[in-house]
């Protein structure tokens, strides 16, 4: 047989190999290729229906239902808020000791002489608990009982939009899913005609920091769960409203006539954001009629508006917290409020009575009225900024303070948490946390135990790794502050 014979040879057999082998697997290979469609199939069940994103086993009976996440973009002194120090008060004006700052990260007053400055208003104990709450919030004195004050927070990022990055996802990577992503990713929304994570700003105070919409980005989840931002006047979303002479029929039947060319397309070739884009129509459609009635105020009593302090469509932190409350009514999930003007490194008397007057009253208003209407016992409420400042008196256009990243003040009040109590502890200068010490990781750690999520085992694979809120850095659920 010569070489060509051979290699004829050899090619039938490898023929016959194949020919055998797909006719053997046939049923196989069909078996394989009809569980990929289902699979997909099931996989666009999952994103579109509620809840997507956990399985049962991630499940806990939940303490809350929903998260209002108050921002005091800037960074608040926890020194004039929550936190007294009678030391700093008998040490003002007198040189800080090295054996507090001498190898610390300090963001503007690195390398310049280092002065105490005590605090700068009166402090005070209120309630039956006895929390100390300083002359610059008289509405939070209100609230004494009902808040946890956790005075022992620590973050890592000593810079406005990195701490903000890492406040929201766990890290200063930029890319990553919000902690409002990653909650209606694994929850979904109790609503079907609003965003399950809805963004409100608002401005007062000195040098407010740009706030990027990253910040409530989903990362690489599909981008249906990333936070839609509402604006606080003239029109609440761009886009959303239908063009003029455009009727709501004809809106209906062009998104029908979408969905089933996008659906057509799915059954073919699945694509995770080609559902994002199908959930988008959708909702937008339905946001046509609820936005308008639900930025409407209309239908509160002038008594609640004058709760609130707030005045329809003026942009103001009142009023997002009366929409705030309107949206929990709706079911929304995620809340994330920003008030942008708490950045004192100078003027920090009149700046807190500045950003003070504008968010106090409606703080304490948000939270009575859902206590009286009683939403408050499933949904948590967290007040914070993205770090607290430095003891240390800050010259530039006034009396101020620097940022500070290694112990500063948040709060939490609402379903399961422990009113009027304080939880940890800074030193005597309010420096460094010492007791009880909490992790930005724990307070993620603690707000998705409290939604019955496993903060441990909620993850979500992207680049070969199994991904956290969480991080892989050790955290903790602070159960010690829940009832």
């Amino acid at each position: 047989m010569n070489r060509y014979d051979t290699s004829s040879s050899e090619r039938l057999a490898t023929s016959v190999c194949r020919r055998t082998f797909l006719s053997r697997t046939g049923v196989g290979v069909g078996a394989a290729a009809l569980a990929s469609l289902i699979n997909r199939q099931a996989d666009a069940a999952r994103l579109a229906g509620n809840p997507p994103g956990t399985t049962s086993a991630l499940r806990r009976e939940p303490r809350i239902k929903r998260v209002i996440f108050l921002c005091m973009a800037g960074g608040p002194s926890h020194l004039e808020t929550f936190d007294y120090k009678p030391e700093l008060e008998r040490l003002s004006g007198k040189p800080m000791p090295e054996s507090y700052t001498q190898g610390q990260p300090i963001a503007q007053l690195q390398g310049q002489q280092l002065v105490c400055q005590g605090p700068l208003t009166k402090f005070r104990q209120f309630g039956e608990s006895g929390q100390w709450i300083s002359d610059f919030l008289p509405w939070h004195q209100k609230l004494a009982d009902k808040i946890c004050v956790v005075k022992s927070m620590v973050t890592e990022q000593i810079n406005h939009d990195p701490a903000h990055t890492f406040m929201n996802t766990g890290t200063a990577i930029s890319g990553r899913p919000s902690m409002g992503s990653w909650i209606t990713y694994g929850l979904g929304s109790e609503g079907d005609d609003l965003p399950g994570f809805v963004v409100l700003t608002s401005v007062g105070g000195r040098n407010p920091q740009p706030i990027a919409a990253r910040q409530w980005s989903a990362g690489f989840l599909p981008s249906r769960y990333q936070g839609v931002e509402f604006n606080s006047s003239g029109e609440p979303v761009h886009y959303v409203n239908a063009p003029p002479g455009v009727e709501l029929a004809q809106q209906r039947e062009l998104v029908n006539e979408i969905q089933q060319l996008n659906e057509h397309r799915q059954r073919t070739n699945w694509d995770p954001e080609l559902e994002t884009r199908v959930a988008a129509y959708e909702m937008a459609f339905r946001m046509q009629t609820s936005v308008p009635e639900l930025m409407r105020f209309d239908d509160e009593p002038q008594s609640i508006l004058d709760m609130y302090g707030a005045k329809p469509g003026d942009g103001s932190f009142a009023s997002n917290c009366l929409l705030a409350r309107r949206l929990v009514e709706r079911g929304v999930r995620f809340i994330h409020l920003y008030h942008r003007g708490w950045d004192h490194h100078g003027d920090l008397v009149k700046y807190m009575n500045v950003c003070c007057s504008l968010t106090d009253q409606a703080t304490w208003a948000l939270v009575t009225d859902l206590a009286q209407r009683g939403l408050l016992d499933d949904t948590l409420i967290v007040w914070g900024g993205e770090f607290g400042r430095t003891p240390m008196f800050q010259g530039k256009g006034g009396i101020g303070r620097d940022h500070h990243i290694k112990g500063f003040s948040m709060w939490l009040a609402g379903g399961g948490v422990r009113g009027g109590m304080t939880y940890g502890a800074t030193d005597d200068l309010g420096y460094n946390a010492v007791e009880n010490v909490v992790h930005i990781r724990d307070l993620h750690a603690t707000m998705l135990h409290m939604l019955g999520l496993d903060p441990f085992r909620f993850t979500v694979k992207s680049q070969g790794l199994d991904m956290r809120l969480i991080g892989v850095e050790p955290a903790r659920i602070v159960r010690e502050i829940l009832t």
